[in-house]
């Protein structure tokens, strides 16, 4: 993940100093242990500013408004009762080259700050703290112990202090281009390394694009540069500064993150804070969603593992019980045979009374015929009783099984989207699946306040038929549940693979119309292609009207039963194309 440098750092806060100060705070809000949102009002807009000390993603910028759930951390409680309903009237860099901004907060314009928030953008260091007037620290995002950190402890009550100064030489537009180049090329290493090692404030993100713009190579060495190439990465080091001093930022995207000086990017942005909100909203729900997936996925996998094991013990004691009627067969064979045995006979064979073929028995030399046969009979019925006993069991073992399967389809058709699009509707299915396996006993809920369920479901996937109609496919077992028995009317068809985990698919019709053969085709193969049977050339799938669609009784989530439905043969491997050239709905 791209961090936020001193370039970005300053980008955001110019844009924010010019289309944002000063404003009214209106609320507080902490979305998790890492980020707040401020609401700012203006005489144009009520935007939310989003301040995130994450190691990974610290970052600040106009962001999204927050979920509608309850707020219950402290941190925020305390920053909502001093800050709310005051001015922000500055953001200030608390000094030159340095990653920390003084947001200034008082009655209103004009008047002297009242209360300091600063926000420091370093990394796993990264931090949030409220200080009074005076500088004393009124409460941080996160608590430094003195055995923490014997530099800079950060706790309630003390004085704040700035981060230590980084060591280097500071970049100034004044440099001579051959002093420049001596302390670049005093040492000879690779040109991205050199740059780095010789001036503080200089990100590898940045000296890198210096270095390409330039046309040279960031692992060129600084000892086979002619003197062109050092004029040319010297201008591009001075249009760098020039873009600082004169605050002239030109945000976009490049092919591997995104740049606030505009060379190389690929696509243009309008706004700083529209790029820094979607790239770290984007890169923090694909890491969120990684971690979810692998927690849950391999919470299901030893599920599996363990109830696989469980069934195939009742299927070795079914095949067992599978000998209850032979025992039986012999038992009365031998009692039909009495005269036939004789006092220490291990084994007798008998004719059968259906096929004439001789049968060998068994027998126990220390008992009569009667007493062997009566053994014979009590055998049969304690394997006429196992079996009674164990055929509702792994009955109820193999339907674990299969929605338990259904769900890891689940998981891993969205680890396939979300690789591919990157959507939020993932993550939030994902963590539907995660409150789903905790209603159903297979997880352990969370401590209150560390799991907070948006009030809103996540969305199914959507694609336009050929005929232009839409086609629904849910995410989950919780949208197979909804698109079914909630969404679904008359006019629509239902699909499913048959016999085979996958999702509900809906293909919505109007009132009175009729699908086409393409339209049928089409639904078909995708829902082959959000089943476990993706990677098949051809998969059975069955239609049916909603109206033939139920939910057993007392059944898991996403479970169903049909009737008066009709095969048809989806192809997996065409609706790849599909998914790829067809508009994405999200």
């Amino acid at each position: 993940m791209q961090p936020v440098d001193y370039t970005t750092l300053m980008a955001t806060r110019a844009e924010l100093n010019r289309d944002w100060i000063p404003s009214k705070i209106e609320q507080v809000y902490q979305r998790d242990r890492f980020t707040i949102s401020l609401a700012l009002r203006t005489l144009k807009a009520k935007p939310w500013l989003t301040i995130c000390w994450h190691p990974e993603a610290a970052r600040i910028n106009i962001g999204d408004p927050p979920p509608r759930v309850k707020d219950t951390f402290t941190f925020s409680d305390q920053l909502r009762h001093q800050l709310k309903g005051l001015a922000l009237i500055d953001i200030k860099a608390i000094a030159p080259w340095e990653r920390v901004l003084d947001l200034q907060f008082a009655q209103r314009p004009g008047e002297e700050p009242l209360w300091h928030l600063y926000v420091e953008i370093m990394g796993k260091y990264s931090n949030v703290i409220l200080t009074d007037a005076e500088q004393q620290i009124i409460t941080p995002a996160r608590q430094i112990s003195s055995a923490q950190s014997s530099v800079r402890p950060i706790q309630t009550g003390q004085r704040y202090e700035v981060p230590p100064a980084l060591t280097g030489t500071t970049p100034k537009l004044e440099e001579s281009r051959q002093r420049w180049q001596e302390r670049v090329s005093l040492i000879p290493g690779s040109l991205k390394r050199q740059l780095l090692k010789s001036y503080r404030g200089l990100s590898p993100k940045v000296a890198e694009e210096i270095i390409l713009v330039a046309g040279l190579s960031p692992q060129q060495t600084t000892d086979t540069l002619q003197v062109e190439h050092w004029q040319e990465l010297f201008s591009y080091w001075q249009k760098w500064l020039m873009v600082l001093d004169r605050n002239q930022f030109d945000p976009g995207w490049l092919s591997n993150g995104y740049t606030v000086l505009g060379w190389n990017k690929i696509k243009s942005v309008d706004r700083v804070q529209t790029l820094l909100n979607r790239y770290y909203t984007e890169e923090v729900n694909r890491q969120k969603f990684k971690q979810l997936h692998h927690q849950l996925n391999q919470k299901l996998t030893n599920l599996l593992k363990k109830l696989n094991v469980k069934a195939n013990v009742f299927r070795q004691r079914l095949q067992q019980s599978a000998d209850a009627d032979r025992d039986r067969s012999s038992a009365d064979l031998l009692m039909a045979h009495l005269h036939q045995w004789q006092p220490g006979m291990k084994v007798i064979s008998l004719e059968d009374f259906e096929t004439g073929q001789p049968i060998k028995i068994k027998l126990n030399p220390e008992k009569n015929a009667v007493q062997n046969a009566q053994a014979l009979y009590k055998n049969s019925q304690k394997l006429k009783r196992a079996k009674d006993a164990v055929v509702p069991l792994l009955a109820e073992v193999d339907a674990e099984i299969h929605y338990l399967v259904q769900v890891q389809t689940s998981l891993n058709q969205l680890q396939r989207e979300q690789q591919t699009t990157g959507s939020s509707e993932d993550l939030e299915a994902l963590e539907e699946i995660k409150e789903e396996l905790i209603q159903q006993n297979y997880l352990t809920a969370e401590r209150q306040g560390d799991s907070r369920k948006v009030d809103r479901d996540s969305q199914p996937y959507r694609y336009n038929a050929p005929s232009g109609c839409e086609l629904w496919i849910g995410r989950n077992n919780r949208q197979n549940d909804l698109l079914t028995f909630r969404t679904a009317v008359e006019y629509d068809l239902w699909f499913h693979t048959q016999e085979i985990p996958g999702s509900h698919v809906l293909l919505r019709l109007d009132p009175g119309g009729v699908a086409s053969e393409k339209d049928l085709q089409f639904a078909a193969d995708i829902a082959a292609y959000y089943s476990q049977a993706r990677e098949s050339e051809q998969v059975p799938v069955v239609y049916t009207k909603p109206k033939n669609v139920y939910k057993p009784k007392g059944s898991k989530p996403g479970m169903a039963i049909y009737k008066q439905e009709t095969i048809i043969w989806g192809r997996p491997q065409v609706a790849k194309e599909y998914v790829g050239s067809i508009d994405f709905k999200d």
